[in-house]
C-alpha cells in the first residue's frame, strides 16, 4: 500500500513493542534512503498501530494482508483503523490519527 504498511511478527512477552518498532522504523528508513527508493528522504510518521491475535488468528492475518490491495478498494484504511481502535476498545485522540502525507 502507498499510505501504509502490515507487519507479523511474533514476539516474546518480555519484549517492548515500542523499541521493536523503533528500530524497525530506523532500519527501514535507512535501507530505504539508501537505495533511494523515495523521492527525496523517507521517514516514517511518529505513531504507529499494534494489534495482538492470537496464533489460531495467524492465517487470517497473513490472509489479509496478501490481499490488502483488494480490500482496501471497499473500506479505506483510516476508516478499518478507528473500527480497529474501537473493536479493540483503544482510546485515542483523532488528533494524532493518520496524517496525510497525500
Amino acid at each position: 500500500m502507498s499510505d501504509h504498511i502490515h507487519i507479523l511478527f511474533g514476539m516474546r512477552p518480555t519484549q517492548s513493542i515500542s523499541d521493536l518498532l523503533k528500530q524497525v522504523k530506523h532500519d527501514s528508513s535507512v535501507w530505504i534512503n539508501d537505495e533511494g527508493f523515495a523521492n527525496g528522504k523517507f521517514s516514517w510518521q511518529s505513531g504507529y498501530g499494534a494489534f495482538s491475535y492470537s496464533k489460531r488468528d495467524v492465517p487470517n492475518v497473513i490472509r489479509y494482508n496478501k490481499n490488502q490491495n483488494e480490500h482496501h478498494k471497499a473500506i479505506s484504511f483510516t476508516d478499518e483503523y478507528l473500527k480497529l481502535l474501537q473493536e479493540f476498545e483503544m482510546e485515542y485522540d483523532n488528533r494524532y490519527i493518520l496524517k496525510s502525507v497525500m
